[in-house]
């Protein structure tokens, strides 16, 4: 159901229990007030109605407020008791929670890291709630918040709509069908469901493109840094001071592909300042080369985070990639990679080099960004 429904069934629910007559407008503030906001207004800011997936759970409920905004909108106070209690259970029968559009958003980047399948991002406890994306409230919600210009709402929908990585194998021949339905053949059976599939794959494409290009146009960064990944967009990187809450040394293989190699040598750098050993080493291959403190900097710093940049990685393996087995035998092959080499510092140099690496160790541990191996 979409939010006027919801708003609609609820007017109906509580003029049947409490035999008071409750303007569709005042709806929408009570059930804001069932999730303890003060009103409607201050509920759309950020957040949009759900629904939860499982019957596992409940919904919390704040019942205290429901009262308080009934007595303020001039209900009886008998109205307003008997309204929170009727209310209470309907919002718990239909399943419906709210949720934070930033916290949804975050749950579907996988930033959450302890949750699956955007449990409980709506209650601080993190019991087992999930919610429903396909649902027409949330949806609504999302689309409502969206045509205001929020940005997050936008690239919610984007996430949502985004391209499954495991349908690209989808059956072959749907593209075909549906060429064949476009022009005009009719179609049955097996040739019509594929190319009915196929059109709305081409729909759902097109909602999160849509939804991508409106959510970078309003700056949301990470939007923006999509736009540049899927579609080599580098209106990320051409802004002044871009941030994202992104892994750096992806951000900066973006900006390799792209060709722009001053970003993703900073990007590197942020990479490699924070721990990342990979990043440290190509820092050192393809970027710092010609600053020799600078490429001892990192060989410190590496190993105080536990890796020797300097020791070779060299180990057989199979014709097929696979690690060499002795049991099976046959040509080895060998693998890996030579350790990095440089020309010795002088004392003072090296002693500078040294003070760096300690302070981006100590940065790193401070910010809790450190990468232990």
């Amino acid at each position: 159901m979409t939010v006027k429904e919801l708003a609609y069934s609820t007017q109906q629910h509580l003029q049947a229990s409490t035999g008071a007559n409750f303007k569709r407008a005042h709806i929408y503030e009570l059930l804001a007030a069932s999730f303890g906001f003060n009103s409607y207004a201050a509920l759309g800011a950020d957040s949009v109605f759900a629904e939860r997936r499982s019957t596992n759970g409940h919904s919390s409920i704040n019942e205290a407020v429901i009262r308080a905004r009934c007595v303020a909108l001039r209900y009886h106070p008998d109205v307003a008791k008997t309204t929170s209690l009727a209310l209470s259970a309907f919002v718990v029968e239909q399943q419906i929670v709210v949720v934070r559009i930033a916290d949804l958003v975050a749950e579907l980047r996988d930033e959450g890291g302890e949750l699956d399948d955007l449990d409980d991002i709506f209650d601080e406890d993190r019991l087992a709630n999930s919610l429903d994306l396909s649902s027409s409230i949330l949806l609504d919600g999302l689309e409502g918040a969206a045509s205001k210009g929020n940005a997050s709402a936008h690239y919610a929908l984007a996430l949502i709509n985004a391209p499954d990585e495991a349908d690209e194998g989808h059956e072959i021949g749907s593209e075909y069908w549906y060429a064949q339905a476009q022009q005009g053949r009719s179609l049955s059976g097996v040739e019509k469901e594929w190319a009915d599939a196929h059109a709305t794959r081409l729909a759902t494409v097109a909602k999160y493109v849509h939804h991508l290009r409106s959510a970078a146009r309003l700056g949301q960064q990470n939007a923006l840094l999509e736009l540049a990944n899927q579609f080599d967009d580098p209106a990320f990187f051409e802004q002044v001071e871009p941030h994202v809450n992104s892994d750096p040394a992806l951000v900066a293989e973006i900006a390799e592909r792209l060709g722009r190699k001053e970003d993703a040598k900073q990007w590197l750098t942020a990479a490699a300042e924070s721990g990342d050993i990979e990043a440290m080493r190509q820092l050192i291959e393809d970027y710092d080369h010609d600053d020799l403190q600078r490429c001892w900097t990192w060989v410190y710093y590496a190993e105080l985070v536990g890796a020797d940049l300097t020791k070779d990685e060299h180990y057989a393996i199979h014709e097929d990639v696979s690690e060499y087995d002795d049991d099976v035998g046959g040509t080895a092959f060998v693998a890996g990679r030579d350790g990095v080499k440089l020309d010795p510092l002088g004392m003072e140099h090296d002693a500078s080099a040294r003070r760096a690496a300690q302070e981006f160790f100590k940065k790193s541990k401070s910010n809790g960004t450190g990468l232990a191996l």
